[in-house]
Parts: C-alpha cells; sequence; structure tokens
C-alpha cells in the first residue's frame, strides 16, 4: 500500500494542529530543564510551530495548545514516576511567577485556538477531550508538535495511532534530550508512526489547501 501523500493528510477538513507543552514555564527562557529548553531552541520550535499555527487557521484547520496543568495547591497531583517528582521538585526551586505561566507562547497563540490542558499523565489524549471533539468534527490527520519527544510527543504519538488518526510530525517543531536519543526515536519509532516532514512542507500543503 502506497504510503499517503501529505496533501492528502492535510486536505481541508481532515487536520488538526496539535500542541504538547508548547509552553513558557516548560521551554522558555526560564524553563525547568534547560537541556529541553536549549534542544526546543535549537530547532527554532516555538517560531517554527507558530508558522504551522498561521498555515492551519489559514486553511481552516484547527489548533489546540495542549498544556501540562496543576490543580490548586497541587491537588490531585501524581507522582508515580521519576519524571513527576522531579518536575515537581524543579518548580518548587523556581520562582513562583515563572512555575505559574503555564500558558502558550504569544506567537502561537490567537483567539479562536483551543485550549485543552491535562492536569496528570504524559499524553495530550490522556484525561482530556481531544479524542472525543476531533472525531466530532471528522478529523482523521494529527499534525503534532511540542515536547519532549522522550515523553510527551512519544506517548500522544502512541495514542493517536492508537486511535486510528494518520499522524504527521514535523521533525523541526519537535525536540528532546540528549540529542542523539531524540533523534533516536525519530528515526527508529516515529518513523514507523508517523509521516515525518518539515515545517516547510507543511506550510506549504496547508496554503494550498487554504487557496
Amino acid at each position: 500500500m502506497a504510503a499517503p501523500q501529505l496533501g492528502d493528510l492535510l486536505a481541508k477538513g481532515k487536520a488538526a494542529f496539535v500542541m504538547t507543552e508548547v509552553q513558557q514555564n516548560i521551554i522558555g527562557p526560564n524553563g525547568p530543564w534547560v537541556p529541553l529548553v536549549e534542544a526546543a531552541d535549537k530547532v527554532n520550535l516555538v517560531a517554527n510551530a507558530a508558522r504551522i499555527c498561521k498555515a492551519a487557521r489559514t486553511a481552516g484547520a484547527r489548533v489546540f495548545h495542549c498544556t501540562a496543568d496543576g490543580l490548586p495547591g497541587s491537588f490531585g497531583r501524581s507522582y508515580n514516576t521519576r519524571l513527576s517528582a522531579q518536575g515537581s521538585r524543579k518548580s518548587a526551586e523556581r520562582p513562583a511567577e515563572d512555575a505559574a505561566d503555564n500558558s502558550p507562547f504569544p506567537e502561537t497563540w490567537e483567539e479562536g485556538d483551543i485550549l485543552m490542558p491535562r492536569f496528570n499523565g504524559l499524553s495530550c489524549m490522556h484525561g482530556t477531550a481531544l479524542d472525543q471533539v476531533l472525531r466530532n468534527e471528522g478529523i482523521t490527520t494529527v499534525v503534532l508538535s511540542g515536547v519532549s519527544l522522550s515523553f510527551g510527543v512519544l506517548s500522544t504519538a502512541i495514542d493517536t495511532v492508537d486511535r486510528g488518526y494518520q499522524l504527521v510530525i514535523p521533525v523541526d517543531a519537535v525536540a528532546g534530550f540528549p540529542e542523539e536519543h531524540a533523534a533516536s526515536i525519530l528515526q527508529h519509532t516515529l518513523s514507523m508512526l508517523a509521516t515525518l516532514t518539515t515545517t516547510d512542507a507543511i506550510v506549504e500543503a496547508w496554503q494550498s489547501a487554504g487557496a
């Protein structure tokens, strides 16, 4: 069976753009994991995500900001992994305003976008209405951007394909660390699950779809 073409995957009404943890308290200048901030900066993740957002809106595709959030006082937060425990410790060590600013980057946000926080887990599909609202709108392709390739992107990718969606990942709008490990996940795992492409190719395809 021939691989689907990007233009077909991103045809009008078929696709949505989903960002995972493209938020200021994760990959902003004072993000808790310095190597992750550096990895995101190296690929110009926020700028590339902003370009995809603009192209998606032009083509009539919905933009989702899936953020890692928390309830007041960290009520109900999971501490069942080393990752969650480390994240909690790092948050406690940061200035309160840095840890609390879980908002999307201004360059990626526009009125009409959908903010979809999750309070536990790693995947954008976990404990949210993302799957249901995509299905209700007849969306069949998810374009995925964000961090990290080791956890949030990977778990969301698996959840997405397990639910029957086509998955498109712009390799210059995702990041993780260490660099060699992130590259290996893209090459050996995500290449088997998704159409790997670039921001330029997605922007071009969505501009054509919106023309």
